[in-house]
């Protein structure tokens, strides 16, 4: 599962399933050993879950790089690699 961004001890992933139906563009956000799925639009939490700073931060960075987020979710779907995606500072 490609990487598109690691910040503050979180990375952040994008299963890809070419040509085969998927769910709605979402992506996934680790850290330690939570696991959280997140949608794009709009960006919300679908299951799982961080701690609540984390979660914040993810939420804050998708919120930010959600065109990104999206033409890479597109990308994958297309079969081609996405792009990395600018982590938090």
């Amino acid at each position: 599962m490609p990487e598109l961004a690691r910040f503050f001890g979180i990375i952040i992933r994008m299963y890809s399933e070419p040509f085969a139906p998927h769910h709605q563009p979402h992506f996934h956000a680790y850290y330690q050993e939570a696991v959280a799925i997140i949608g794009i639009t709009p960006v919300a939490l679908l299951a799982g879950g961080l701690p609540l700073r984390q979660q914040r931060l993810v939420e804050a960075w998708a919120e930010i790089h959600q065109v990104e987020l999206l033409a890479d979710w597109q990308r994958l779907q297309q079969g081609q690699r996405p792009l990395p995606i600018e982590p938090l500072n």
